[in-house]
């Protein structure tokens, strides 16, 4: 090419032999040229209106929060959940009481798999950092948007009420990244490699800056890294902010575990509320928000109905149950009169997870107790409603087997992920979704669209819980199961006779 620009003297150009297929190469490579430059400009452009530069919302080192952010003078709490749906309801019940006592917005997370992200034992004193928490939380949220599996768990769980009631504000989280880190985490399902890898840098940095990796940043982000080994939460329980807690580690984890930590009740108010160090910050980043009674006290947070604000004494009332959204509640009721049509007694058997395996005896004994008692007081056959996580292929050798087989005492139903009832509730979940996002800032949102790559949301587990509801025999649950407890919950509070 450098031969076509350089000057010629016209005795030269007269000299040489004609040739006529030499300026065809040149021009071949120019075209070619010209269109990967055209290409390239034109990725670019896609890539920077997902990325826009000019708004800064997203520093270069991301070691800071944008003006924009500062100047909306909004506050959010973020929180890590883990382990099973069941306990992760119980977390987002204690989120919103969190961001009620400290009048903050409360980001909605993902409904994350089952035991994706672990947080360990806090009676052992051994569990996850707050910060390692929050950056495996953050990762799995990804893998679901890339995989198309991500909803929130206000599409499961009804908290309408609570927010039209002003009792608590709410965002999405994937509206809080828009707004916050200016992506889009549309992103994470695009095949685009240049897009991938800036998307990527992206994401990672904003993961980063939440999960508060480097610590807390003035005005921006407040790590909170207090966990059930060092603090009970409390708020206006009358006793001595910084107290002992009545549960500490004993003689023999100090010796075998070397555990030093001390554990103290804290006010979640003075702590971080007006005139705290974290009253600056745009968002406050908890770990873990899961609670347990244990010997005598709780394991993270200890506030009751005992507090002097009516507004929060409201909360602490209405957080108690949460029901699951009507589309959920629809087919549970609908599975309860128009398949079982009968009196049934509900069996939840907790029978694979490691925590409940000592307890499978105790289970199988309970319900058989309840089964005999059943026996001499009413007609037969007694219809059962079962749920369990153990594959009916291997019900043959088990007391499960037993009831199938009998059929003249027994009529079993159960509920499987492809059945026509459950997969109806999904796509109506699918298509409901949207309805639960609560956006607060539709107008400052930096892309409104999501993933279409997105399956249909799991729905048997929230399904097989409303039936349980709905058992008018009784239930016999698994003991220490978060999922026996909730349905113990949606019994004591009428759902199957209180909303259609």
């Amino acid at each position: 090419m450098n031969n076509i620009h350089r000057s010629t003297s016209p005795q030269t150009l007269i000299s040489e032999k004609p040739n006529y297929r030499w300026p065809l190469i040149p021009v071949s490579v120019i075209i070619l040229l010209s269109f990967l430059i055209f290409y390239y400009y034109s990725l670019s452009l896609t890539t920077n209106a997902h990325f826009p530069v000019s708004s800064k919302t997203l520093k270069s080192n991301m070691n800071q929060c944008s003006s924009q952010i500062v100047a909306l003078g909004e506050k959010f709490l973020w929180y890590a959940p883990h382990s099973g749906f069941n306990n992760q309801l119980l977390e987002f019940k204690n989120a919103i009481l969190m961001a009620g006592i400290l009048n903050r917005t409360l980001i909605v997370p993902p409904i994350l798999d089952h035991h994706a992200v672990a947080l360990g034992s806090c009676p052992k004193f051994r569990v996850l950092d707050p910060k390692e928490l929050r950056i495996s939380v953050w990762d799995h949220m990804i893998e679901l948007i890339q995989g198309g599996r991500y909803i929130s768990i206000a599409e499961i769980i009804d908290i309408s009420p609570l927010v039209s009631s002003s009792l608590v504000r709410v965002i999405d989280l994937r509206d809080f990244v828009s707004i916050w880190c200016g992506i889009s985490l549309d992103l994470a399902c695009l095949n685009d490699s240049k897009v991938q890898s800036s998307f990527n840098f992206r994401q990672k940095q904003c993961g980063s800056l939440l999960a508060g990796v480097h610590g807390s940043v003035d005005k921006c982000v407040y790590a909170v890294n207090d966990d059930c080994r060092t603090t009970v939460w409390t708020h206006h329980s009358g006793n001595e902010d910084g107290m002992l807690d009545s549960f500490q580690p004993n003689e023999q984890l100090k010796k075998k575990k070397n555990v030093t930590y001390i554990r103290r009740r804290r006010d979640v108010f003075k702590t971080l509320g007006p005139g705290s160090g974290a009253e600056s910050a745009s968002l406050l980043a908890f770990g873990s928000l899961f609670t347990a009674p244990y010997k005598g006290s709780q394991s993270y947070m200890d506030i009751h109905e005992s507090v002097q604000d009516p507004r929060i004494r409201s909360l602490i009332d209405k957080t108690k149950f949460l029901p699951f959204v009507s589309e959920i509640v629809s087919a549970g009721k609908e599975f309860a009169n128009a398949t079982i049509k009968a009196p049934f007694l509900c069996a939840q058997l907790r029978l694979l997870d490691g925590q409940f395996k000592n307890h499978q005896k105790a289970a199988f004994n309970g319900l058989q107790q309840k089964l005999e008692s059943l026996q001499q007081k009413g007609p037969l056959p007694i219809h059962i409603f079962l749920m369990t996580d153990l594959p009916g292929e291997n019900w043959a050798d088990t007391y499960l087997g037993d009831l199938i087989s009998d059929s003249l005492h027994y009529k079993v139903y159960f509920l499987r992920e492809d059945d026509e009832l459950v997969r109806q509730a999904s796509k109506k979940l699918k298509e409901a979704g949207y309805e639960q996002r609560f956006v607060p800032y539709s107008d400052k949102a930096a892309d409104k669209k999501y993933c279409f790559n997105q399956r249909l949301p799991d729905a048997l587990l929230y399904v097989e819980q409303t039936v349980c509801s709905c058992a008018t025999l009784g239930f016999v649950g698994t003991a220490g199961s978060t999922i026996s407890e909730n349905i113990e919950l949606l019994r004591k509070f009428g759902l199957c006779s209180g909303q259609s």
